[in-house]
């Protein structure tokens, strides 16, 4: 990394991670009156000053493309199902209901279906795109904090010995082990003299999943009927939650988005190394354990309201910086639509796929996700990573 003066910036040029499809970073920062680290901004080299306008907007007319089309999604994911309901008397029955069936499918079952994926599908593309960032690994996703297992522990403790049965039952305990084990990766990755990194980080969670992997399956062996009642909440679905979980999980999903979507002009300092961060004026732990709240907040409760939803938050984030580079403030906020979008499509193929039965949108991700997590592994060498 090297400084360079001029025009009254310092400037410094640096290799970027493997995360940033550019093959250099241009970090340019104000050196007057604003507080340091507020002016960064994030450019490649081959981007001329005159053509950053049209760049800027061409990622914002994607986002207003990438709006519509979650409203489209959302529109549809109204009107499918399993049952035939008609176009224009869907949106009758939204501004009327009647008390009749139909009425009852779309309010009580479709509508709040919608609402959760909209919900869940942000957190969890939010989530994947601060893990990679965080990490500095393209491969990373929500789970390799062991948030998703630590919601699954304390979901099996609920159900094996408490008795507690039921979605509703499960939200709180799902949000608090998924806080705990978050907060206990923390601690082990930050112990000892050590700072908190990215690669002590990674292995803290490695270790606590195994933990609780292992856990959670001596539970369901040593109790088969703990085993049948997680089973259904394992697979990761968006059907049969009343509008009541999503009142429960939106307050926290919302604050980890503000807290999300504030974080990435930090994020892309900290794609520089840790040394490059501090001088440019980034509170390197104080982001970090922002990214981990975040993370903890979004995966939390999205692994609240739906259970475990796989692949979602590797694949979409992934495609995110295909569109925009590795500009965090746009690949965060591109990760929060795209994300939805792709959940309810899954959920909608899941509808039709096998009807009139339905497939859970968990496999159907899975399904998805699974080959792209493969073509990603063969695209990159192991030292990139």
């Amino acid at each position: 990394m090297a400084p360079t003066a001029g025009g009254g910036h310092f400037a410094f040029a640096a290799r970027a991670h493997p995360l940033s499809p550019r093959p250099d970073w241009l970090v340019s920062l104000p050196l007057s009156g604003a507080e340091v680290g507020v002016g960064v901004t994030v450019a490649g080299p081959e981007a001329p000053p005159s053509a950053r306008p049209r760049v800027h907007v061409a990622r914002a007319a994607g986002l207003v493309v990438a709006i519509a089309a979650l409203a489209l999604v959302c529109l549809l994911s109204i009107w499918v199902g399993t049952k035939q309901v008609g176009f224009f008397a869907v949106w009758d029955l939204l501004r009327h209901n009647d008390g009749s069936s139909d009425a009852l499918i779309v309010h009580d079952l479709r509508v709040p279906r919608t609402l959760l994926g909209v919900l869940v599908g942000a957190a969890l593309g939010l989530a994947g795109a601060l893990m990679q960032s965080l990490t500095r690994n393209p491969l990373a996703e929500p789970g390799i904090l062991g948030i998703n297992l630590g919601a699954s522990a304390a979901v099996v403790v609920a159900i094996a010995f408490l008795n507690i049965s039921g979605v509703l039952g499960y939200v709180w305990f799902a949000f608090a082990g998924a806080g705990i084990a978050s907060v206990f990766v923390y601690l082990l990755g930050s112990s000892g003299r050590s700072t908190a990194s990215p690669d002590r980080l990674v292995l803290a969670g490695a270790s606590v999943t195994a933990v609780l992997g292992a856990f959670t399956w001596a539970v369901q062996y040593l109790d088969p009927s703990a085993f049948d009642q997680f089973r259904f909440w394992q697979v990761g679905s968006l059907s049969g939650r009343p509008l009541s979980v999503v009142g429960q999980i939106a307050p926290f999903v919302l604050v980890g988005i503000v807290l999300a979507l504030s974080l990435g002009r930090s994020l892309n300092v900290l794609a520089l190394g840790d040394e490059a961060g501090r001088a440019l004026g980034v509170n390197v732990r104080r982001t970090r354990v922002l990214v981990a709240v975040a993370v903890t907040l979004l995966c939390g409760g999205a692994t609240a309201g739906a259970g475990p939803i796989l692949f979602l938050g590797l694949a979409v984030p992934y495609a995110a910086r295909l569109l925009v580079g590795a500009d965090q403030r746009w690949v965060l906020p591109y990760s929060m639509l795209l994300s939805p979008i792709l959940l309810l499509g899954s959920d909608l193929v899941g509808r039709v796929i096998i009807a009139p039965a339905e497939m859970q949108v968990g496999i159907v991700t899975a399904f998805l996700g699974a080959p792209l997590f493969i073509a990603l592994c063969r695209r990159r060498r192991l030292a990139s990573l």
